[in-house]
């Protein structure tokens, strides 16, 4: 399963994600980390950007920091 490394800058004033590699990517969010909305939001933003079920995402490392390490 492939991996990429993810910078999450939360409380953003828009939302976008920007692509540093093909494994290193920063995603910007609207979203407040607070009870998981974040983390939610992430899976969701990129599940788009990659064109993936939501359900194929997860969140291997880094669920209480800003840098992640997402799993498809």
């Amino acid at each position: 399963m492939p991996k990429i490394f993810v910078k999450v800058k939360t409380n953003s004033s828009q939302e976008k994600i920007v692509e540093i590699d093909e494994s290193n990517y920063i995603v910007y969010l609207r979203a407040k980390p607070h009870d998981g909305e974040a983390n939610k939001v992430l899976i969701e933003r990129l599940a788009d950007y990659f064109k993936v079920a939501k359900t194929s995402i997860r969140i291997v490392r880094g669920i209480k920091s800003h840098d992640k390490v997402v799993e498809f």
